[in-house]
């Protein structure tokens, strides 16, 4: 695995925690802008051939 892609699906785990950690404290804003990076992630993931799968767990 690549630096870019290692980089990319640790930056989606962090983010994807984050978003757990917002929703869970009921920070509505900040879960919406965990979301939005997360779907710019994904995005960015999918532009590349980065599987995500195992970043999802």
């Amino acid at each position: 695995m690549d630096a870019f892609t290692a980089g990319l699906l640790h930056r989606i785990r962090t983010t994807q925690s984050d978003l757990t950690r917002a929703r869970e404290t009921g920070d509505d804003f900040l879960a919406e802008v965990e979301q939005a990076e997360l779907d710019d992630l994904h995005r960015l993931a999918a532009e590349h051939g980065v599987e995500v799968g195992a970043a999802r767990a």
